[in-house]
């Protein structure tokens, strides 16, 4: 039996090749047909250049239907795609090539000069452009390619994807997850949510992580639903395409800014079927203000790039509790079929419903490791082969998961991750900064932001705008501090560690006044 994922996916298409699969902001029509053509000729372009297989796909573009063709064609090839947060920076991108050793990279036209310096002196074979209005070199090799391909045959554990997930460290780690991990998570929750023959996806997010590349994507494709395609989200656009749509899937952030345009009505969301939030903690606030104005309740799940989706609010009753088919606001809901999921305290022991401790998961969506980090896997995981979240949270009395909280102190920022460690070692590299801490705060819009706090050197003037300003050339824009605060002295605790907790609270009204 063939593992592959694409051959999963391919098998939806089989009944409706020349009826339209995806609909862009642009009003183009791309047919099954056209997926199944494209996708097939990029992946003998991919086989043409005589990389081995398991040879990962570095991918840096614009968001468009033409990327995810390219990810269908890396995986229907056999190779494992590695994407990358358009924001990210020179320094980022030379840390993932050098650590991923791609034999391909591609990236948009306007970057090619400096990705390009970059990957060939890590050692990689070639450079391709792919833009954002179907140019690029890329698709200018492609398009002498076959249109007919065969899918390379795959075992359940073959890598498929790569997801970089910074590291508390600073140091990034490489999250493998295998065709089978991908497969299973989106076979489960075809299932869990209620896919059915006639739904249209709203896909608005981008298609590095995995809401929009995994989630999203492999619902609609693996439904056989069309798509309603985004380039970039915008509120009033979403609103004006429900109609036409039944699922849409968003970070929180999207939720808010929907919520602040007077066409969100209940008339205009009847034919919707399903809303999904997650990458971030939707506030109780959000949740409630969108019961009451579309008549619709928000699914919340939680996942990360190391499991795809772990737990999910029940889209109906769910066999395994009766009676419990609630959506809860503040909750993420049950552990999906197939996960296993406690809470353990930090010496190892397992808490009972309603204690906090960490949450700990073992299932068949769960990663097999970090790239080329064996000690670093080793640690994350169990003796018995739980995978150690990071998270913080509870079980309540009804079966609920709760997340009340981020272990190391990650702040979520918009639905991306953004960690202080990370951060905190660019500013300390600058000129005349003695010391930093990063933290986050509630904020309206991304629902949490990074605050820097700074420490001079003795006789020397730093300047919290200039330490912003350095940061925006060197970083993503989602990881820069909203503020920059230069002080005397951190508090610490006796043993010499910044408390944190203390400067959270200091600054937690700065965007969020009473």
């Amino acid at each position: 039996m063939n593992h592959n994922l694409y051959a999963a996916l391919r098998a939806q298409f089989s009944s409706h090749l020349d009826s339209t699969a995806v609909e862009t902001d642009e009003g183009l029509h791309y047919s099954w047909r056209d997926l199944e053509r494209a996708s097939a000729m990029l992946a003998n372009l991919l086989e043409g250049l005589n990389i081995p297989q398991g040879a990962r796909i570095a991918v840096q573009v614009e968001k468009s239907v033409e990327a995810m063709m390219l990810y269908l064609a890396t995986l229907r090839a056999g190779y494992v795609f590695l994407p990358l947060n358009t924001a990210y920076q020179s320094a980022e991108i030379q840390y993932f090539i050098e650590n991923a050793e791609p034999a391909v990279v591609v990236c948009s036209g306007a970057n090619f000069g400096w990705v390009s310096k970059i990957a060939f002196k890590a050692g990689t074979q070639y450079v391709f452009t792919l833009n954002d209005n179907r140019t690029g070199s890329l698709l200018d090799r492609a398009v002498h390619c076959s249109d007919k391909h065969t899918v390379v045959q795959n075992a359940a554990d073959d890598m498929a994807a790569i997801l970089y997930t910074s590291g508390t460290t600073g140091r990034s780690k490489g999250a493998m997850l295998s065709h089978g991990n991908l497969l299973s998570n989106a076979q489960t929750l075809k299932t869990y949510w209620g896919w059915r023959a006639g739904d249209v996806l709203i896909h608005a997010l981008p298609i590095f992580h995995v809401h929009g590349l995994f989630v999203a994507i492999h619902g609609a494709l693996l439904n056989g639903s069309k798509m309603i395609w985004m380039s970039k989200f915008d509120p009033k656009f979403v609103i004006q395409k429900m109609p036409e749509a039944t699922v849409f899937m968003g970070v929180p952030t999207l939720y808010v800014r929907m919520l602040a345009e007077p066409e969100l009505t209940k008339q205009q969301a009847s034919h919707m079927r399903l809303f999904v939030a997650g990458s971030a903690p939707l506030l109780i606030e959000t949740f409630k203000e969108w019961q009451d104005r579309t008549g619709h309740t928000i699914l919340e799940r939680y996942g990360m790039s190391e499991t795809v989706m772990l737990t999910s609010n029940p889209y109906a009753a769910d066999a395994r509790y009766p009676g419990q088919s609630e959506r809860r606001g503040g909750t993420v809901g049950f552990p999906l079929p197939g996960v296993q999921l406690r809470v353990h305290s930090d010496d190892g022991a397992e808490l009972p419903v309603g204690e906090i401790g960490g949450i700990q998961v073992k299932g068949p969506n769960v990663f097999s490791g970090y790239w080329r980090m064996p000690e670093k896997t080793k640690e994350e995981f169990t003796a018995d082969g739980f995978f150690k979240t990071g998270d913080v949270g509870k079980i309540d009395e009804r079966g609920y998961v709760v997340i009340v909280g981020r272990s190391k102190d990650l702040i979520i920022s918009g639905g991306y991750n953004v960690y202080p460690a990370e951060i905190e070692g660019y500013i300390n590299d600058m000129a005349g900064v003695a010391e930093s801490a990063l933290v986050g705060v509630p904020h309206p819009d991304f629902g949490e932001v990074g605050v820097a706090v700074v420490i001079a050197k003795p006789g020397a003037t730093v300047s919290g705008d200039a330490v912003i300003a350095t940061l925006k050339s060197q970083l993503a824009n989602f990881k820069i501090p909203k503020k920059c605060f230069v002080v005397d002295a951190l508090p610490r605790n006796t043993m010499g560690k910044v408390q944190k907790n203390l400067l959270r609270d200091q600054y937690k009204l700065l965007f969020c006044p009473p």
